[in-house]
């Protein structure tokens, strides 16, 4: 006696549409993401309590306690500051440049870098603070 042996179907899964709800949640979740931004380095700057959050140009000067300077997260000489900030300042609208430096830090220090600031012909330094709770 002869069997018949049905041939079997073969199974074939369609990944087309699966491949398009990945590339569609991956692109959501990239517009959606947000990002921290964290400086180069670790301060911790003085609280206030007459808190004003203004967020202007990305010029941004950073001093740590150990009085190492950054200039938009790029470490930087004191002598090299105001060539640096002239050089960067000609793109800015509004000639100012945030400064932030850890509650820790020389006031001296501090004070020098606001004199190299001015003397790069930006206008208007901002002091960062926190926000006392």
């Amino acid at each position: 006696m002869r069997l018949l042996t049905k041939k079997k179907r073969q199974v074939i899964i369609s990944v087309t549409s699966l491949i398009d709800v990945v590339l569609l949640l991956l692109i959501f979740f990239m517009l959606t993401t947000t990002f921290a931004e964290q400086p180069g380095m670790e301060l911790e700057l003085p609280k206030t309590e007459g808190f004003s959050g203004v967020k202007v140009d990305k010029l941004e000067v950073s001093i740590n306690r150990d009085g190492r300077l950054t200039l938009n997260g790029k470490f930087i000489e004191l002598g090299e500051l105001p060539d640096q900030l002239k050089e960067k300042g000609l793109e800015l609208e509004n000639k100012s440049v945030t400064l932030k430096a850890d509650k820790e830090t020389d006031y001296g220090l501090v004070i020098e870098v606001m004199d190299k600031i001015k003397l790069s012909g930006l206008d208007k330094i901002i002091i960062a603070t926190e926000q006392q709770e």
